[in-house]
């Protein structure tokens, strides 16, 4: 997290998450950001970056939403709290390397930083291949979508 004080930028910090279920991610990230939003009420992500998921938990006696849309900024995860306080962070795929993992979350949480997710990525050399990227792979392999 960036500290106080730090340059608004279109994030607040990032998160690591120890695998790709959501649901099972969502209570420790809950659990950590408490100082910065209260208690957590929402969790809202890029459809397109986590398996089919359940859309409420209950962490720590507590109802949390997890909602998913395709027209969030992609590689990022808001976090909202029951007043209202919310922060955007940058999410790093859990399969990830540590090494390269822990420069984006560095880079992330600079205090001056009001880098997108996707230059932090692209700027530590991080290739995420997106659906469409590989759709274009294969076709560019021989692979072809038959329309009727």
């Amino acid at each position: 997290m960036k500290p106080r004080g730090s340059t608004r930028g279109q994030l607040d910090g990032g998160w690591w998450p120890a695998s790709d279920d959501l649901a099972a991610e969502a209570p420790a990230l809950a659990g950590s950001l408490r100082e910065q939003v209260g208690a957590v009420s929402r969790i809202s992500y890029h459809l397109d970056g986590w398996p089919t998921t359940r859309r409420k938990l209950t962490s720590d006696g507590r109802l949390i939403r997890l909602e998913g849309f395709h027209s969030m900024t992609r590689d990022t995860i808001v976090v909202i709290g029951a007043d209202a306080r919310r922060v955007t962070l940058l999410l790093v795929p859990h399969s990830t390397p540590g090494g390269v993992a822990r420069a984006l979350l560095r880079s992330a949480a600079r205090p001056e930083s009001t880098d997108s997710a996707e230059e932090i990525l692209t700027g530590n050399g991080l290739q995420i291949p997106r659906a469409s990227q590989a759709r274009q792979r294969w076709e560019a392999d021989g692979g072809s979508l038959a329309v009727r």
